[in-house]
């Protein structure tokens, strides 16, 4: 590919066979004749040497075999960051904003640096020693997006003088390892993502000062758990929180953690080992729920009031003998849980205040039983609407009422509104009886096989 060589040629990006690398060295390589670049690759495998050939050092690579010599006319230069900055300038770009530019080989339409960022994903940015000074240039500047730029969190910081205005961040797949509090800058940052970065988990209450946060992506960062001191919790507020989560965790109280950031409703963890960790994935949605009080999407779903109310007494009947062998009781005056369980168990408290405590006979291991001689065959009728067909469904008599409740929202899309439950028999024709306990079992109202379950809901 024929090209004219830029007079910056040092330090700028090039692509050649599906590689990046960077320029290290312009100039003869004796005892070979003409021009050579020397270019230390993203991918250590595309390189021969490190830099220098015959006994002569002619660039330094991170890698020993990270680097290599080619010829001008082998590789396609990328755009430089900095010119382009320059050129928004001297093409008076404020003044026609919109008109397509030719910058090396691409073709970049140019609107005000609003959102300009994705061609420099993949690029290796030199750090001006002047950010604040270029702060001018980029005051519309809103979405920024750095993918693996091989940047630290230091450096980001280092420029963000440039970017008084920024709002979304993407820093996927960098070298970010230790956050360091962010002062006088980011400040207005409502999106963050550090996804695919090594972080040291102790760090990440650093950026709690940013007080518009809206979206953090914390999906692939190799942390085994998370903290957040009760001061910095405090600090992260705002509208809401959208936190995606991917740890290697094996314990709740993990999750537990969160219930300390007081504005994050939504959460997404579908890749999270912690979804494996009980029998069932709903099983682990719903615990998810009873966790963290104030979540409305838990991985991509709406939390219903009905369903939240179901998580929670299921979370009280769960856990309720681990709470009476810590010290816990009925009674309110003997009520005194060892610091070991609230510490795993933070809301448990609040929750059989709102509640109640879960009754002895609630806490009784159910028995094995052979499923097959336990299946009922019952019909969901909606009586108020008569648009929507019966649904005949086999359930397990030791079914919970609240689990029966979680079934009928996704099986009839209703409304997100509270449920109400009856059921008519053959043997006591004509009496409709009412269902008014989540934490009893479907055997327990005595349902029988071939029984209707009236649906109602307001």
């Amino acid at each position: 590919m024929t090209q004219q060589m830029p007079e910056d040629a040092v330090g700028r990006r090039v692509f050649c066979d599906g590689e990046r690398g960077t320029v290290r060295y312009v100039g003869t390589v004796p005892p070979t004749t003409g021009l050579w670049l020397g270019v230390e690759w993203d991918n250590p495998d595309r390189g021969k040497h490190d830099g220098s050939h015959e006994g002569v050092c002619y660039f330094t690579c991170r890698h020993p075999t990270g680097g290599s010599f080619v010829r001008p006319k082998k590789v396609s230069f990328g755009v430089n960051f900095l010119t382009a900055v320059k050129l928004r300038y001297e093409l008076c770009l404020d003044e026609a904003l919109g008109e397509e530019v030719k910058i090396s080989t691409k073709t970049v339409k140019m609107v005000g640096f609003e959102s300009i960022m994705e061609k420099q994903s993949n690029n290796r940015l030199s750090i001006t020693s002047s950010p604040s000074s270029l702060s001018h240039a980029f005051s519309r500047l809103r979405v920024l997006t750095l993918n693996n730029c091989s940047i630290t969190w230091s450096q980001v910081l280092d420029c963000a003088p440039m970017w008084p205005n920024i709002e979304e961040l993407f820093l996927n797949d960098n070298s970010i390892t230790e956050l360091q509090r962010p002062t006088d800058v980011l400040q207005g940052l409502k999106v963050l993502d550090l996804s695919n970065n090594s972080l040291v988990q102790e760090s990440v209450p650093q950026i709690s000062n940013l007080s518009r946060l809206e979206v953090l992506n914390l999906s692939s960062t190799g942390m085994s758990s998370i903290q957040f001191s009760d001061c910095c919790s405090s600090i992260l507020r705002s509208e809401f929180i959208y936190l995606f989560l991917f740890l290697f965790c094996s314990q709740w109280a993990v999750i537990s953690e969160l219930e300390k950031l007081k504005s994050l409703v939504q959460l997404s963890c579908l890749r999270n080992p912690l979804m494996d960790l009980e029998k069932n994935r709903e099983t682990t949605h719903q615990l998810l729920i009873a966790c963290i009080s104030q979540l409305k999407i838990v991985n991509r779903c709406e939390v219903l009031q009905e369903e939240r109310r179901g998580a929670e007494l299921d979370y009280c009947k769960k856990y309720g003998r681990a709470w009476l062998q810590a010290g816990g009781h009925r009674d309110p005056e003997k009520n005194h849980p060892s610091a070991e369980f609230l510490a795993e168990h933070p809301r448990y408290l609040t929750l059989i205040q709102k509640y109640g405590a879960p009754e002895e006979d609630e806490l009784k291991e159910q028995k094995p039983f052979a499923l097959k001689d336990q299946l009922l065959t019952v019909t969901f009728e909606c009586p108020e609407d008569t648009d929507r067909k019966p649904i005949q469904k086999k359930l397990p008599s030791s079914m919970m009422v609240q689990k029966v409740k979680g079934l009928l929202y996704r099986l009839l899309k209703l409304p997100g509104t509270e449920l109400h439950l009856s059921y008519t028999s053959s043997k006591i024709e004509g009496k409709e009886v009412e269902i008014h306990n989540d934490l009893k079992s479907l055997q327990f109202y005595s349902i029988e096989d071939g029984d209707r379950i009236l649906v109602r809901w307001s």
